[in-house]
């Protein structure tokens, strides 16, 4: 049990500090955007203002999107029955209201958690899922999209998506700005090496920024997804059945989820692409090695 609960306090830990990287960077963005245009805290403060205008759109309106690109629609009890009484029982254990229900018709094997709290929920899971795992396996794959909800986790990760989009769009507007040659300041003599270092450093920063933005992002989701299985291990009181499950999951034959896309695949319980093994691949995957996750889970 030691092992679980120092797991969950090890990710929470890399977690923040990653979001806390992911801040200084539109910070600096800001800022690079304030010196053009003549005004260091201009720049800061309007990319502020914007981050938090653009935030509250995405975190109340993010779930309902994802919930219809993915093709999930709501399920009733007596649809799905033994998929409710799931939901239902751990949502107990958790001490959480009961999420919503959904289900995507898709043979690939998956499951994700969306909403924006625990009492704006919902818990979405393949037919091809259902059709395949037992009792056991099924609770050790709610548990973990539980956990997600229980843990904020939903909640952090819209969060970490919504970051990268400020970082991607202040980024093109700072390289729009250099092409169109915005701000340039006609000052002295003195001022002019250090406006052609600033230029140079903020062109780079411009370039790299949504790279470096989108793998925080994905580490950040790598190191949820560790936390989330230690955490439905914990709740289900069986780390065995989770660990079933993936051992399933990662054997599918066609694992590809037909609606699934970039914006989403850091929600699945498991890539909802087709494997790939080149380097590029694993530098931007959105979850950690799938025998990593078993190996950690048959150690607790």
């Amino acid at each position: 049990m030691k092992i679980m609960f120092d797991e969950i306090r090890n990710n929470k830990i890399g977690s923040f500090i990653l979001v806390f990287f992911f801040i200084i960077l539109i910070g600096v963005l800001g800022a690079i955007l304030g010196i053009m245009f003549g005004s260091i805290y201009f720049g800061i403060v309007m990319a502020i203002i914007f981050g938090l205008i653009y935030s509250l759109i995405a975190l109340n309106s993010g779930d309902r999107m994802i919930l219809s690109m993915s093709g999930a629609r709501p399920v009733t009890k007596q649809e799905y029955p033994h998929l409710y009484h799931t939901i239902e029982g751990l949502a107990v254990s958790a001490e959480i209201p009961t999420p919503k229900a959904y289900v995507i018709d898709d043979s690939a094997m998956n499951a994700f958690a969306t909403g924006k709290d625990p009492k704006n929920a919902s818990i979405t899971v393949t037919t091809g899922l259902l059709k395949v795992m037992d009792r056991q396996e099924l609770e050790g794959v709610v548990a973990h999209e539980m956990s997600h909800i229980k843990n904020y986790d939903i909640r952090f990760m819209m969060l970490t998506a919504v970051l990268v989009g400020i970082v991607t769009l202040l980024s093109d507007f700072l390289l729009r700005s250099f092409l169109w040659g915005g701000g340039r300041r006609r000052g002295s003599k003195d001022a002019g090496q250090l406006t052609i270092i600033l230029i140079a450093a903020g062109l780079i920063l411009a370039i790299l920024s949504p790279i470096i933005g989108q793998m925080i992002k994905l580490a950040i989701s790598r190191k949820r997804e560790f936390m989330a299985d230690a955490s439905g291990a914990v709740l289900t009181r069986y780390p065995p059945g989770l660990a079933s499950a993936l051992k399933k999951i990662s054997k599918d034959p066609d694992p590809l989820v037909d609606k699934a896309n970039k914006a989403t695949a850091h929600l699945f319980i498991s890539t909802p692409f087709r494997d790939s093994k080149s380097f590029v691949s694993k530098l931007f995957a959105t979850h950690p090695p799938i025998n990593e996750r078993i190996k950690r889970l048959e150690a607790m």
